[in-house]
């Protein structure tokens, strides 16, 4: 068997490129990290390459590329030894029978997004729209967050306004999630079969361009603090409108 033992050996040096966004986009390539998502990128059909830490094993029916320690460590973006590293290539997301969306606006975190994309999976949302100022879905960060979610839920880098406007024509109702003198309660909320809901930047929400777009404007009602990180005013938003209608 095999086992590459230099981290200066050329395939390594290459796939270790993907750690970086200019060289995912130029090939279409990306890493995952871990058991669970190399196994999630198998059942998804998109895992190309499995490199596996000498004295590790995995317990799947594809083929193993066996490293050292530091050969692995270099294709991972974590500080601590990795054991399993997949490369697979990116998939283009056709669904058009879609009746519940998020869209989102200039959503800057890489843990935020992904963490966003996991609680659409969950909760049975159809797509997701990013502007294309959004973290990149691709990154490390944003792949670990997303537990696997990403392989199974359609996803598109968009002009925003042009897609809530197609959308619109589409007879889907856009809700924009945003503390303003105009939004209202969500409890006050009538949802209907199809809607979309727009979350924005993490600073400075969304943008009043997109805003004005909006059919409808929400807020979640606290006691304390004004705003709510917004992954975590995803949950409370995809849950209260997909279920509590």
């Amino acid at each position: 068997m095999q086992i590459i033992t230099s981290t200066q050996n050329k395939r390594i040096k290459e796939r270790a490129k993907l750690l970086k966004k200019k060289d995912r986009d130029k090939t279409g390539y990306f890493l995952v990290e871990g058991s669970h998502m190399i196994q999630e990128a198998l059942q998804a059909q998109v895992l190309d390459e499995l490199y596996v830490a000498e004295g590790s094993t995995l317990f799947i029916d594809f083929p193993q590329i066996v490293c050292t320690q530091p050969v692995i460590n270099r294709l991972s973006h974590q500080q601590s030894d990795a054991k399993y590293i997949g490369v697979c290539h990116k998939v283009n997301h056709t669904k058009k029978d879609i009746k519940r969306v998020l869209l989102l606006d200039d959503v800057q975190d890489p843990g935020n997004v992904g963490t966003i994309f996991r609680t659409a999976y969950s909760f049975g949302y159809d797509k997701i729209f990013l502007s294309k100022h959004c973290a990149d879905v691709y990154n490390p960060k944003t792949i670990q967050s997303t537990q696997g979610s990403l392989f199974h839920l359609d996803f598109a880098y968009v002009d925003l306004m042009e897609t809530i406007k197609n959308l619109q024509k589409q007879n889907i109702r856009i809700f924009g999630s945003a503390l303003h003198k105009d939004s209202q309660n969500l409890q006050d909320i009538v949802v209907p079969e199809t809607f979309g809901i727009v979350l924005g930047h993490e600073g400075h929400g969304i943008c009043d361009d997109i805003l004005n777009l909006c059919d409808q404007l929400v807020h979640i009602e606290m006691e304390q603090f004004e705003s709510l990180n917004v992954a975590v005013a995803a949950a409370i938003l995809c849950y209260e409108m997909r279920y509590n209608k």
